[in-house]
């Protein structure tokens, strides 16, 4: 007990400054074996990491256990509520969600009604994710999301189905790439359009030491491409690698004997993909941005310069995170 005295469950477990840090956390948060896990067991590791944070932790617990109770509270409970979030909107569903979603999309590329429903399934999981996470301090209004919902939905189907068309003489590779083309250009209309609210109002930029110090426009473009970026590269090597291997592949006869299995194998492959690359993207950029002074608004720097002087020359910010929206991660994303 008294080596847990004054242990920080909120503090990271590993150093968030540097990209193995930041892959070992989000390998943590994002295992999906604790989908399986019975709701009563995400709830006991709720009880233990609230009596760790009132400074009550019982009697013979190690701090291994507390490490493992806090990913269970991560992967499964919304950081502003607490409340437990519906299992398909959980870090910890992105794997066998988007592996599920992007095997069949690869595999059904070829007719426009199976590309629609496609992409019209893959953004509909992308706005229950978004939903789940969305920030309760500052919430999105239901009309938001369904403008966003719309805006991305109509985005990859226009993509899809227009490049499907434009693709029938070219060669076949190139048709396989299509989803990703669609998916690609979906993610840079849908987390903008979710997050419209921090370009139009700015997020929160602060000092070294925490202290707001005023709300920045510039930050927050600055966060969301970066996680558009992360969105993007999240789902360019299945994507764009698996079409490839499937392509050479299927010209062997035994595949040619077993087309109903290659759908079912597309989604493993996938998953495999998946398994690395979701806490790999997530962990490209650090969750606390940093932006030079004299690169932000001009009135925000000249308000900056006129009571911080040059004592102040970069301020901080949290960019969000790939399938959340920045300020519902200040406390999970904490250093």
């Amino acid at each position: 007990m008294e080596a847990l005295k004054g242990f920080d469950i909120d503090a990271p477990r590993w150093d968030q400054s540097t990209f193995m840090g930041r892959l070992k956390h989000f390998f943590n948060i994002t295992d999906c074996r604790t989908v399986l896990l019975p709701d009563s067991r995400l709830d006991e590791a709720k009880a233990l990491v609230e009596s760790c944070r009132a400074g009550s932790v019982p009697p013979g617990t190690t701090e291994e256990q507390l490490h493992y109770a806090k990913k269970l509270y991560d992967s499964a409970f919304h950081p502003d509520t607490g409340d437990r979030m519906n299992l398909i909107g959980r870090m910890s569903f992105q794997v066998p969600g988007g592996m599920a979603i992007t095997g069949f999309m690869l595999q059904f590329y070829r007719t426009v009604p199976a590309v629609v429903f496609w992409q019209w399934v893959n953004q509909s999981f992308n706005a229950l994710v978004n939903y789940t996470n969305r920030n309760a301090a500052s919430p999105i209004t239901p009309k938001q999301i369904g403008v966003a919902y719309v805006t991305a939905t109509s985005t990859a189907l226009v993509t899809a189905v227009g490049l499907n068309l434009y693709t029938k003489k070219a060669p076949p590779l190139v048709a396989r790439w299509v989803p990703f083309a669609a998916v690609a250009a979906a993610n840079c209309v849908n987390i903008p359009m979710m997050r419209q609210q921090e370009i139009l109002n700015g997020i929160a930029v602060t000092d070294e030491d925490g202290k707001i110090l005023g709300h920045s426009r510039k930050a927050a473009v600055k966060g969301i491409t970066q996680v558009v970026i992360s969105r993007v590269t999240m789902a360019a090597p299945g994507m764009i690698i698996l079409p490839i291997i499937m392509q050479r592949l299927e010209k062997y006869r035994f595949m040619q004997k077993i087309t109903f299995l290659h759908g079912p194998l597309q989604v493993m492959m996938v998953g495999v993909f998946l398994i690395f690359m979701v806490p790999a993207a997530c962990s490209l950029f650090p969750q606390r941005c940093s932006m030079a002074v004299s690169k932000l608004e001009p009135e925000l720097r000249e308000s900056i310069i006129s009571q911080y002087g040059d004592i102040v020359s970069y301020v901080y910010f949290n960019k969000g995170l790939v399938a959340c929206s920045a300020s519902s991660l200040e406390r999970r994303e904490e250093y």
